[in-house]
């Protein structure tokens, strides 16, 4: 019988820094989106006032990353699929906000495995909200 220690995993929402590092993240990728003009098409899908949604978006990646689900229990049966329903999303438009995330995770030195294992989660669920 073995007795060693069961090897704890890193949550991705402590390896990108908790919420300091999820809210760097968030407003660096509306940053992107703001200002890059390969992101233009991505853009004009949102209010001209990001605030809310870079509210939105930090709450929603803190407990999706296994942080505090804060954003899960004032939002309770919504999901990214609901929530984007209204969208008419292309290809496109997922790659860019793939690109646009990758960038942000790169600029906050989101780096190694866990830039990989978010990165693959992210384009994921952007295909899956294509309806082309």
């Amino acid at each position: 019988m073995s007795s060693a220690a069961p090897v704890e995993e890193t949550l991705p929402f402590d390896a990108v820094g908790g919420r300091e590092g999820v809210q760097a993240i968030v407003e660096r990728f509306y940053d992107l989106m703001d200002s890059v003009p390969a992101y233009a098409e991505l853009r004009s899908l949102h209010a001209s006032d990001l605030g809310p949604m870079r509210k939105s978006l930090a709450g929603f990646l803190t407990g999706w990353l296994g942080g505090p689900a804060d954003w899960f229990a004032a939002n309770p049966g919504k999901c990214m699929m609901t929530l984007h329903n209204r969208f008419s999303i292309s290809a496109a438009i997922a790659d860019q906000w793939v690109k646009a995330m990758d960038q942000a995770m790169r600029d906050c030195a989101v780096e190694g495995d866990v830039a990989k294992r978010i990165g693959a989660a992210f384009a994921s669920m952007a295909s899956a909200m294509v309806r082309a």
